[in-house]
């Protein structure tokens, strides 16, 4: 199976053997990350953003890369995280197959895939290894640390097991634990992949023994939950497919428009994205739990964290996936830890993805926590 990386990705070799939470070590592994702007002398102007589950390191386009990226409106001259004043680094998680080492990767010790063979993966190792590579850039301490969902657990992650390496901290849409709901979900998207014939145990290829209608029926299932009811109904209603568009020979066949939506969606998805990977990382997001080492008391784990000054944390009232209440919960943590801390609930229609399509919303929250941060702008005529 393939991986999917970037024309611009830069690698970073992880210190060998890398040990991994939960038992067993990576042996040459390697974090694929992009960055933006100019680190300065002091290099104090650093912002690190983590991110969800299946982007790739490419959030925005660079001289490497012109192509735009994930989250091109966010990142760049004059924008919201504006790089005249920031270096901006973006980390592909590990455990991904879009360049950091993960399932899809070749074992050097057996010349093969990993497949199953790869540890069992955590959030925190994905911590440990943003950490190491931030060590290998000759950054200490981040101005900022950014986090988005996946990227909001692992954000939580690396203030915890690494005290002080952030004088701030944005969580957007985060999460300081999983939730019944969202183990549920994942756990439907885990079992889709299993069950396809094709999958065979985690030995599979990208033509014809690749688990199509595992990934397909794990995508849908993830998109639908995305996104909020008020989203769905406001964008499709009951709309019908025309006649030149439904499939009338196959029973129960698409109907409705959002079923092509969801059906044209998880085929662009389906080949560009590892099933072994897919698997790995939301597991290891069912097992996140910041109170884990406090007695499961979440509470007491967010209140442990140290050297955090201020955080921004950020949700969204239609988001069903990470509801508003896990940012409260985080809020309310880190305030105990002593950061001045801001909750900001967002109306966003869109649910748990607004923060990638919101520019409105989302844009100037962003850009407004990040002016109040000292820095040293790297042009000092920028203001």
């Amino acid at each position: 199976m393939a991986e999917f990386v970037p024309p611009g990705t830069r690698w970073f070799d992880l210190p060998s053997p890398f040990p991994m939470k939960r038992g067993g070590v990576l042996r040459g592994a390697r974090l694929a990350y992009e960055t933006w702007g100019q680190l300065d002398a002091g290099a104090s102007n650093a912002i690190l953003i983590l991110t969800g589950m299946s982007p790739d390191a490419h959030a925005a386009s660079n001289e490497a890369d012109p192509a735009p990226g994930w989250w091109e409106w966010m990142i760049g001259p004059g924008k919201p995280i504006d790089t005249r004043h920031w270096f901006v680094v973006c980390v592909n998680a590990l455990g991904s197959c879009k360049g950091s080492t993960g399932p899809a990767s070749v074992d050097l010790a057996t010349g093969a895939p990993y497949r199953l063979e790869f540890p069992a993966l955590s959030i925190e190792d994905g911590a440990d290894a943003a950490a190491a590579l931030l060590r290998g850039l000759g950054i200490q301490r981040l101005a900022c640390v950014v986090g988005n969902s996946m990227g909001g657990m692992s954000a939580l992650a690396l203030l915890a097991r690494h005290p002080g390496i952030a004088r701030s901290h944005v969580n957007i849409c985060g999460a300081a634990r999983a939730l019944p709901f969202s183990i549920a979900i994942r756990s439907l998207q885990r079992e889709a992949i299993r069950l396809d014939p094709h999958w065979n145990g985690g030995d599979y290829d990208d033509a014809d023994n690749y688990p199509e209608n595992g990934m397909r029926m794990a995508r849908k299932l993830g998109v639908v939950t995305y996104r909020s009811a008020l989203e769905w109904d406001g964008r499709f209603g009951r709309v019908r497919l025309d006649s030149e568009r439904r499939e009338d020979d196959e029973p129960f066949g698409l109907e409705f428009e959002v079923e092509r939506y969801l059906e044209a969606h998880a085929r662009r998805f389906v080949h560009k994205y590892d099933p072994n990977c897919y698997l790995y990382l939301s597991r290891s997001m069912d097992w996140f739990d910041l109170g884990e080492e406090h007695g499961g008391d979440t509470a007491r784990g967010l209140a442990a964290i140290e050297g955090l000054e201020r955080a921004l944390v950020i949700g969204v009232k239609t988001d069903i996936l990470f509801p508003i209440q896990q940012q409260e919960e985080i809020a309310s943590g880190l305030r105990a830890a002593g950061s001045e801390t801001r909750f900001l609930p967002m109306p966003s229609p869109q649910g748990h993805d607004a923060f990638l399509v919101d520019e409105e919303r989302f844009g100037p929250a962003v850009a407004g926590f990040l002016r109040t941060l000292p820095h040293i702008a790297v042009n000092d005529k920028v203001a």
